[in-house]
């Protein structure tokens, strides 16, 4: 009766969607301790079908997103409050009064607070696991530019929270358990098998033929081309990343694994995917509407580094395939959340009334979008640019 009570609620009281929201994050967590959702454990509650190092994992990726999410509301009110003051210069239009402003470096000490998480996330558990949760950090940074930035929150955007919650539900009820390892070079022993040594050719060939002859023809015009080096080259970094994550565990468990070359070796590939990973995706963020970026990017960045994931330490090797495809759909239904989020994220408050539904105009949507570039300060494509992706 209170879920339904709850769910009546939804429509009438919608500035409380953001409350809503977080009890429903609750609920999802709550339905996975209290329940028989025992796929994986034959009836028992969740957590006894998930090794420790799973759990661990699971609760830094949900912190990492936590963290990252009020980041990116922390630096706007600190962009905002910097621009606001006397003689300070917008960061969309080249100033960097920003640099002076407090509330921006917490926002950015944040930020790190959440990488590291994430970091450290991919050590204890599949990559599987950890990469969809990002979408998490969507649903926080939404609900909070609702509280703290009185920015509209569409009842489609919420539809979109939703999907991301239940999809990384799915998620962790079927992910699954980490591979036992106890070396660095057990990790290499994978990366160097012939399997993952393919995908990693294929990844740089197709880099490469993007990088010298696409990238200087279509990268002012066709977002894929930038968003498809980062994707390719990112699966690469987060392999690397959960070999070093190995190591630097089990260095701090004991078993020191900084005398092996295999772990500066993975330092130096993490160091250079990243490197590339970022000026690509500056390029697309610098060329295209966030709006267009955002969701392409963590939906081919996701696919990628799950078939990398796959690949490499044969996560689906220890699942049944009931197990695989519930674990996809909660990836497609992640996905769909986050492009329909992205889709209706800068929709204003004439677009919709609590008693009825109705389409922008298109002179509507041409304001929204002057009012998205005036804000956020990113140029955006013409509409020939938009045209090129179907």
């Amino acid at each position: 009766p209170g879920e339904k009570h709850a769910a009546a609620d939804l429509a009438p009281h919608e500035a409380d969607a953001p409350s809503l929201l977080l009890l429903l994050v609750v609920a999802a967590l709550g339905l996975g301790m209290d329940g028989d959702g025992g796929s994986a454990s034959g009836g028992g509650r969740w957590y006894t079908g998930m090794s420790s190092d799973n759990i661990k994992g699971l609760v830094l990726a949900i912190s990492s997103s936590l963290f990252i999410g009020a980041s990116f509301i922390i630096k706007k009110k600190g962009l905002k409050k910097a621009a606001s003051s006397s003689g300070g210069v917008r960061a969309g239009v080249g100033g960097y009064s920003y640099l002076y402003e407090p509330l921006w470096w917490v926002g950015m000490i944040t930020m790190v607070v959440g990488e590291v998480a994430n970091f450290v996330a991919y050590a204890f558990a599949p990559a599987i696991l950890v990469t969809p949760l990002g979408a998490l950090s969507i649903i926080i940074s939404a609900v909070l530019a609702h509280v703290m930035l009185r920015e509209k929150l569409h009842i489609f955007g919420i539809l979109g929270c939703v999907l991301c919650v239940v999809g990384s539900t799915t998620i962790v009820l079927h992910a699954p358990q980490e591979r036992q390892i106890e070396s660095v070079t057990e990790v290499w022993g994978l990366a160097t098998e012939p399997a993952f040594m393919c995908y990693v050719g294929v990844v740089l060939a197709i880099v490469a033929l993007l990088v010298f002859k696409f990238v200087p023809l279509y990268g002012q015009t066709h977002v894929m081309v930038y968003i498809g080096v980062c994707s390719l080259v990112g699966s690469i970094s987060v392999m690397s990343v959960k070999a070093l994550g190995i190591a630097l565990k089990l260095t701090f468990s004991g078993t020191n694994q900084l005398i092996y070359p295999q772990t500066w070796a993975f330092s130096m590939v993490v160091i250079s995917c990243i490197i590339t990973q970022m000026n690509y995706l500056n390029k697309a963020l610098d060329t295209f509407n966030t709006a267009v970026v955002s969701p392409i990017y963590y939906t081919m960045f996701t696919s990628l580094t799950i078939l990398a994931s796959v690949i490499m330490f044969k996560d689906w090797d220890r699942q049944n395939p009931t197990q695989i495809v519930t674990e996809m759909c909660g990836v497609v239904t992640i996905f769909s959340g986050t492009f329909l989020l992205h889709k209706t994220k800068d929709m204003a408050d004439g677009l919709l009334n609590s008693s009825s539904f109705r389409l922008p105009t298109i002179s509507s949507a041409r304001s929204f979008k002057q009012t998205d570039e005036y804000s956020e300060g990113v140029p955006l494509r013409s509409s020939d640019s938009f045209r090129s992706l179907h």
